[in-house]
């Protein structure tokens, strides 16, 4: 990019004069454009450098200043007036205020014709624009090829540090460096000292646009960083950090880094598409594995054969771990963000727990946004395990994770079991709000089925088998009921249950009658027993 100052100290242009000593002749150059309308700012881009005989203004000069306050709002670069036809001079308040504002003021001679010295400034910035953009996709060719011959991300990096000349770093959404260029190796300061400071700065980088700040080199001096996000995802950036960008040489230019950054884009895609692919195969292999396991007639398989390349080894521990991300009410894995998550969760699990359990493998769930863990050893730590790595990712994105867990076996012929349980685990906690951040397993017994039934079905189930028996209130016949129960607990054995009430033989006798006498139907008949058991259990409340 060429600034004022750059352009005016060309040879070719050494007549014109800054009229203003504070001027700020920093900005860039990128455009010129000649024209004597007072309204000009509203149809002129940015960064422009305006040329004027100032017809408009020959009888109140005055009328510059507003004219300097609309181009500074436009953001500008500068305003150049022909003196001598209309404006022998220029008066020295207009310089004054100029100055007071930093806006580059240029007296151009009476004998440059605008036109020629806007040709000759606009072949210069179209020449340096020619040579940026051919060195732009020279590096784009660079790299293009790199990625047809399957180059690694850390050879992306290394080689573009070279290109630009300049410390670079890679970081992927968690903020972790992934690769660096060279200048490091001789570093007495590694990447993660820099990327340290830039948490520190920006604990949240932006995921959209550019970001320049100072940060602390390794001799305590302030420098320059850039950042950029890459998006590979939709929701979840790679970032690339340029170290003292103010240094890459001529010709590299922004658009160059734009060039890189697209192509490195598209390197982690392919990446990501690639591992997608891996996941995929490890989801049909354990989804194959649960479902011969629940079939009704089994299907002999050496699954530790067929999981072999997944990390499935033989062992007397195996244990499923149902995962979800919290505070997401649909398990179908439709949209961008969550498939974005889970594959991140994937990423972080597997790199944060291999230090804590042996052979520790993830699955994806297919269709949906879950994972499973398959735990193939013991370890008593879990709870706290899983509750620290959650934490940890939950500092640095914003998801939130539940662990679900099924029972350990023995077999992996069993593992089928503690997936199942894990599932129920799972189903439990995600009706809660919130849901636990750890659930688990509460061995179903046959009152389970009726927990989704409405109250008043029921009650109607128990009043029609047990009458007066479902709800009693007198102490007669809660007694009654009581006693009952207790028979049937002791599977119909008067002396058993007359030892457990401490009654006589013939009191029970007598009370069992009574009860089938309310019943309408012998306790023993073995059609009518299971549905008093139930009625009994789900009534229980009358027991209090």
């Amino acid at each position: 990019m060429t600034t004022m100052k750059e352009l005016l100290d060309l040879p070719r242009f050494s007549d014109l004069k800054v009229l203003n000593a504070g001027a700020d002749l920093s900005h860039t150059v990128t455009s010129i454009e000649i024209s004597e309308t007072p309204d000009v700012a509203f149809y002129i881009p940015k960064d422009v450098f305006l040329l004027t005989t100032a017809m408009s203004y020959k009888n109140d000069q005055q009328g510059l200043i507003p004219l300097i306050d609309s181009l500074m709002r436009v953001n500008a670069a500068g305003l150049g007036i022909k003196t001598g036809r209309f404006l022998p001079e220029i008066d020295q308040s207009v310089i004054n205020y100029a100055n007071s504002v930093r806006f580059p003021l240029i007296q151009i001679p009476s004998t440059t014709p605008l036109g020629t010295l806007s040709h000759q400034m606009l072949n210069y910035l179209w020449n340096q624009k020619t040579e940026q953009m051919s060195y732009a996709l020279d590096i784009q060719k660079r790299f293009s090829n790199l990625l047809m011959n399957d180059a690694s991300i850390a050879r992306f990096i290394s080689d573009f540090g070279k290109m630009i000349k300049t410390p670079v770093i890679l970081l992927n959404p968690f903020r972790q460096v992934i690769a660096h260029s060279k200048h490091f190796t001789q570093s007495s300061k590694p990447a993660e000292y820099y990327v340290g400071q830039v948490h520190e700065k920006k604990p949240h980088l932006s995921a959209d646009t550019t970001d320049s700040f100072l940060i602390t080199d390794m001799d305590s001096q302030e420098m320059q960083i850039s950042i950029y996000p890459i998006r590979a995802n939709n929701y979840f950036p790679y970032y690339l950090i340029i170290l003292r960008p103010e240094q890459i040489p001529y010709p590299v230019s922004e658009f160059a880094v734009d060039q890189a950054s697209m192509v490195l884009s598209f390197v982690i895609y392919k990446n990501l598409k690639v591992e997608e692919s891996k996941q995929d195969i490890r989801s049909d292999y354990f989804k194959q594995l649960i479902e011969n396991q629940q079939a009704p007639t089994l299907k002999q398989k050496n699954w530790l054969d067929l999981g072999q390349n997944f990390g499935i080894v033989n062992s007397h521990h195996y244990q499923v771990i149902y995962i979800n991300c919290r505070n997401e009410k649909s398990s179908i894995f439709k949209d961008k963000l969550s498939r974005e998550k889970i594959q991140l969760v994937n990423q972080w699990l597997t790199d944060s727990l291999a230090f804590h359990f042996r052979d520790a493998l993830l699955f994806p769930m297919k269709n949906t946004n879950h994972l499973l863990l398959l735990l193939q050893s013991k370890n008593e730590a879990i709870d706290d395990i899983l509750r620290t790595t959650a934490e940890e990712l939950e500092r640095v994105l914003p998801i939130s994770l539940a662990f679900s867990y099924g029972h350990p076996c023995e077999k992996i012929d069993m593992i089928a079991n503690s997936y199942i349980e894990a599932k129920i685990a799972f189903d439990e906690g995600f009706a809660k709000d919130p849901q636990p951040l750890i659930n688990y397993y509460r061995p179903q017994g046959m009152l389970s089925l009726f927990e989704r039934m409405q109250t008043d079905e029921i009650k109607y189930f128990c009043q029609s088998v047990l009458h007066e028996l479902a709800y009693p209130e007198e102490d007669a016949m809660i007694e009654l009921r009581r006693t009952l129960k207790t028979y049937l607990d002791y599977q119909c054995e008067i002396t058993r249950t007359s030892k457990a009430m401490f009654i006589h033989r013939n009191t029970v006798k007598y009370r069992i009658n009574h009860c089938e006498e309310i019943l309408g139907t012998p306790i023993d008949d073995p059609n009518f027993s299971l549905n008093l058991r139930l009625a009994l259990e789900l009534s229980q409340e009358g027991d209090e």
